[in-house]
């Protein structure tokens, strides 16, 4: 680690970072042996870095941060990439300079390959008796292979035993317009277009500007959520990040060449060549599609409410709950059912991890550890009581003053009381478990969903027939458990020849796609079908063959069904 332990700690903890050095070396981290911590409560600070931004992050200011540190003495100095931290996870596995804890998501593979990352197994094994009780059934998903049994991260991403109780994606339509409209049916690519251009047809400037019936970010890898994802969702394939897994045979292809997805990127095509799509989608950062958005005159998105929350928290801040969105899924035919909802089970695979430069393993195990207490999830997901929720006749409930600041002003809310941004730090159950005193664990059931809609989602979710915008989707239950999880979680060998390919992959679909959906109409076939023509010129094939190995080795792993 370079400059991140403050040098009053150093003297502190220098004969347990002798010990865990000596334990541990950086030559490799299944040798790990795990020593006595210090007190649980002495002031520690533990380095982080994440892979994800976190733009609300108030080093440990908020309410939940200074209850943290208060309870377990241990300050979190955090450092998190602010557009995806690949390249700075191959520095650190490089050069071995890496924080104590680290969530890398999927390049976790380079750190252990570099031998970075601590063994956890038998630190749980001692010291971790509630990750225990979270993960319960799952523990064996915790390890890294079948070849390597090795648990090098406490899986924060999946929460065990989820239920999913509102969708939060979709294809978005402001509700202002599906209101003039008269609501109308909203289940096929053709219905969605149909709306946008009607009203856009009748309102060609919303409060005086030009008003854009769709726009899109494609900036960076955010082409994945709103333009390239879509083509599966629409088509009646489950999210598994840049590959459609045949549910039998558990091959693996990139979705782009399923025929279908074809048709979605000719629709979008279409959308573009009629003027109904954004001209500066392609070429437009996030910050300039969050301010369109906030500026009232998009019509209609397709995205996940977390990549435009700011900008639609705005719009409520205004008292423009008329301008924010519904969520509808839309399919290309009324024949495919939308997979959003379907079931991947318990995800293993990203997580947070401890590092062999960590100079007490034990101690932030034990950390770790309280985080996933019953107390320790209660204050990650609820906040602090007395300020961001009241006990009343024994349930937890959020104050109305306070779920109007949720509701409101998010960005200011969260940094403020610290909600939403601990749960990465360790094991949680999910949306719909209950703890010891039949409350929830998170604030996200049906009631407290409710209670956070706008009068103007309740309006368009009644007219719909509709309580949560769950309710317009397929639910779990219509679809098999995914029994790979997810994909796009699945980590591959950092020395392995197939990542080489997949960025040349990746390349070629983030030129090609945006050059199929800006051309010419009677040019598309032949621009879509050269994209597919160079994937396997570049070693397509042969990568998809081996990533359904990989696929094939996760189904055996956590399902013991041999797929060979």
């Amino acid at each position: 680690m370079k400059g991140n332990t403050p040098k009053t700690f150093a003297m502190l903890m220098l004969a347990s970072a002798l010990l865990v050095t000596a334990g541990c070396g950086n030559s490799g981290s299944k040798d790990a042996t795990p020593t006595e911590g210090s007190d649980d409560t002495k002031p520690i600070t533990l380095s982080f870095f994440g892979a994800d931004a976190s733009p609300n992050w108030a080093n440990m200011k908020d309410d939940i941060g200074q209850a943290i540190i208060e309870k377990t003495g241990v300050t979190i100095n955090a450092e998190y990439a602010v557009s995806g931290g690949n390249d700075k996870i191959s520095l650190m596995a490089a050069s071995g300079e890496v924080p104590d804890m680290i969530y890398a998501k999927g390049d976790i593979n380079k750190l252990v390959d570099a031998g970075n990352m601590v063994d956890l197994t038998d630190l749980i094994d001692k010291y971790g008796p509630n990750l225990k009780k979270v993960y319960g059934d799952y523990m064996d998903r915790l390890k890294y292979s079948n070849e390597d049994q090795a648990i090098y991260v406490l899986p924060t991403v999946g929460a065990v035993d989820q239920q999913t109780f509102d969708a939060g994606g979709g294809f978005e339509i402001q509700q202002r317009v599906l209101e003039e409209l008269g609501y109308p049916e909203v289940k096929t690519l053709n219905d969605y277009e149909k709306v946008l251009k009607e009203y856009y047809a009748k309102h060609p400037t919303t409060d005086g500007q030009p008003t854009i019936p769709l726009t899109l970010d494609a900036d960076d890898w955010r082409i994945m959520i709103t333009v390239t994802n879509p083509a599966f969702q629409a088509t009646g394939a489950p999210d598994d990040g840049e590959y459609y897994i045949d549910p039998e045979t558990y091959e693996a292809q990139l979705h782009y060449k399923r025929p279908e997805e074809k048709e979605y990127f000719r629709w979008l095509n279409k959308m573009y060549n009629e003027g109904l799509l954004d001209k500066d989608a392609f070429v437009q950062k996030s910050d300039q599609y969050k301010s369109k958005i906030a500026s009232g005159r998009v019509l209609g998105l397709i995205d996940q409410e977390w990549g435009y929350s700011d900008a639609e928290n705005a719009l409520k801040g205004e008292g423009k709950d008329d301008y924010t969105y519904a969520h509808f899924p839309v399919t290309l035919n009324k024949d495919i059912k939308d997979h959003s909802m379907q079931d991947t089970g318990f995800m293993s695979g990203w997580g947070i991890g401890i590092t062999t430069s960590n100079p007490d393993p034990v101690r932030t195990i034990k950390f770790l550890d309280w985080l996933a207490s019953d107390e320790g999830q209660v204050l990650r997901n609820w906040g602090v009581e007395g300020k961001q929720y009241n006990v009343e006749d024994g349930k937890r409930v959020i104050p109305a003053d306070v779920q109007k600041r949720k509701n409101d002003d998010n960005a200011s809310f969260t940094k403020e009381s610290g909600v939403g941004l601990y749960n990465i730090f360790s094991a949680h159950y999910g949306d719909g478990v209950k703890d010891s005193t039949d409350n929830y664990y998170t604030t996200n059931f049906p009631d407290q969903i409710v209670a956070g809609y706008s009068d103007a989602e309740k309006k368009t979710l009644k007219a719909y027939g509709a309580t949560t915008w769950l309710d317009l989707f397929p639910k779990a239950d219509e679809f098999p458990v995914k029994p790979w999880g997810a994909a796009w979680n699945i980590s591959v060998p950092s020395d392995s020849d197939y990542n080489v390919v997949f960025q040349k992959t990746q390349d070629i679909i983030r030129k090609s796609i945006p050059k199929a959906v800006l051309t010419p109409a009677d040019q598309f076939d032949s621009v879509y079908d050269n994209m597919l023509a160079e994937l396997d010129k570049a070693g397509a094939v042969k990568m998809e063959q081996e990533y359904t190995g990989y696929v094939q080795a996760r189904v055996e792993l956590w399902n013991g069904q041999n797929t060979k």
